[in-house]
């Protein structure tokens, strides 16, 4: 298949990450996540932390919203997006990688070397990865999860006009809660090697 690039997609606990890294260290390449925010920094000369609140996430919980809430923070939220959009174009040009969010899939989605992978899982898996993992309060962990996806959806679908999660959207779609993080990685893998 010819497979270079792997973008994934991800609900917050899924597991996403660990796995978009695994694939990235069994490729012998880079996997770009947070790494991203510091190269959009760089590029903008805004700070990480300003980059980051604007980068993967709305600020409302909707695309309506989303547009009501930054309003004034338009034009700069408009800036983060096309400056992350030409980062991940040209770190697809340059070489095999994979890429952590931030709508990769959408902005490399006429390649035919890129498999777009969406990572989700049950919602007790999610809870117990946050709380064993990330330090999240054990009493919590639901309302920050729905929180985040919900700020996940709004941000992808402003951007995009597509529905965050849908199938039709991504090559692959895995229940991490079902197969586990390493099958995920290994079946990512298989398609990748071909």
């Amino acid at each position: 298949m010819g497979f270079r690039i792997v973008t994934i997609n991800r609900e917050f606990g899924s597991g996403g990450r660990t796995i978009g890294k695994q694939v990235a260290q069994r490729m012998g390449v880079t996997c770009y996540d947070e790494e991203l925010v510091t190269q959009i920094a760089k590029e903008s000369g805004m700070s990480q932390s300003f980059i980051q609140s604007f980068s993967e996430e709305a600020s409302a919980t909707s695309s309506f919203l989303f547009t009501l809430n930054n309003w004034a923070n338009n034009a700069l939220s408009d800036q983060i997006y096309i400056t992350q959009r030409k980062i991940i174009q040209d770190l697809a040009e340059q070489g095999p990688c994979v890429i952590v969010g931030r709508c990769a899939d959408y902005f490399l989605k006429e390649r035919t070397d890129c498999l777009n992978v969406f990572i989700h899982a049950n919602m007790e898996f999610k809870k117990d990865r946050i709380v064993r993992l990330y330090g999240e309060k054990a009493d919590t962990p639901e309302k920050r999860i729905l929180d985040k996806d919900k700020r996940r959806i709004a941000y992808y679908k402003y951007y995009t006009d597509r529905n965050w999660g849908q199938a039709a959207n991504y090559h692959l779609c895995l229940d991490s809660s079902v197969l586990g993080v390493d099958r995920c990685t290994d079946l990512i893998y298989s398609l990748v090697e071909g």
